[in-house]
């Protein structure tokens, strides 16, 4: 099934009206024209992967999925490159498919893919080359900040801001999480702890090797796993002290990402490489990276 743009605008369009017309009666926002709007969305080729029909300003969209000039076609499933296949299976264990589109340039020429999945109950939109290589995660946006820099407090991305809002005092934990470790993982030296959207726990630790250790709202365990990292000594450093091409790989990879922990790998004082924790568009993500900093692999958290 072929989509044009145009209809696609238009549709969008009318639903960032609606979130503005909400947002003007909720927090006083300015009505905003239908052309500035229809710009907005054109720029950013956004597709709808959430729509509120009581709170569409809260609708979440996929952004920059392709150029102005290029033409977007939903596709089955069945027709995406198994390498695409291949990649969503390995690195989203249990996903739920949505939706899929080819991209081609103004001559009809195959660019590459987009696909949407569910993963632990959130959107990710993932664009693939005309190999069916992976390129990067998708950035999404709120309805209501298609027009703005991507985020607003109160929003579902509004640790954008650098505030990390979700990190919560290792002391503070619930008593369930911190008897689990006792318990289970008693070598562990906790690192660092945040809520999760759906107001469970993520917990970083340390213990020949790394590891996020995830629990429900009420501090049941739900999973382990172990981060992607050299073996040696973990040591916690600041983002800033991150090699320069593993921040342009990040930025890249994963647009308006949001830095959570890092750490350093050596062994015997000499660096062995990076892992670093990020969240993007709601999904936690370890990424390693080799000593000179060049990228190694991804895995998802939550």
């Amino acid at each position: 099934m072929k989509h044009s743009f145009k209809p696609l605008t238009i549709n969008v369009a009318m639903a960032a009206v609606m979130a503005l017309t909400s947002c003007q009666k909720e927090a006083g926002l300015h009505t905003t024209d239908i052309a500035a709007i229809q710009a907005a969305v054109a720029q950013t080729q956004a597709i709808a992967v959430s729509i509120s029909a009581t709170t569409p300003g809260d609708s979440i969209y996929i952004v920059n999925t392709c150029s102005r000039e290029s033409k977007r076609d939903t596709i089955a499933f069945s027709n995406l490159p198994s390498s695409v296949a291949g990649y969503l299976n390995t690195n989203y264990p249990a996903y739920s498919f949505q939706k899929a589109f080819t991209i081609k340039d103004a001559a009809g020429t195959l660019q590459g893919y987009v696909a949407i999945i569910l993963f632990n109950g959130n959107p990710v939109g993932l664009k693939f080359d005309a190999g069916g290589a992976f390129v990067q995660v998708l950035e999404q946006r709120e309805g209501r900040d298609l027009l703005g820099n991507g985020h607003h407090e109160g929003g579902c991305f509004q640790n954008r801001d650098g505030k990390q809002r979700d990190t919560i005092a290792i002391s503070a934990l619930p008593t369930s999480i911190t008897s689990y470790f006792a318990s289970n993982y008693a070598s562990d030296t906790l690192v660092r702890a945040s809520k999760t959207r759906d107001s469970g726990y993520i917990v970083l630790s340390k213990n020949n090797g790394l590891f996020a250790t995830v629990f429900n709202v009420s501090g049941n365990f739900i999973s382990r796993v172990e981060l992607p990292a050299p073996r040696g000594k973990a040591n916690s450093i600041e983002q800033s002290a991150l090699p320069a091409n593993t921040l342009s790989y990040l930025s890249a990879t994963y647009p308006n990402y949001v830095f959570n922990k890092a750490f350093s790998i050596t062994v015997n004082g000499v660096v062995q490489g990076y892992c670093v924790v990020i969240e993007a568009n709601n999904t936690k993500y370890a990424v390693q990276f080799n000593a000179a900093g060049i990228f190694v692999k991804a895995k998802p958290i939550r």
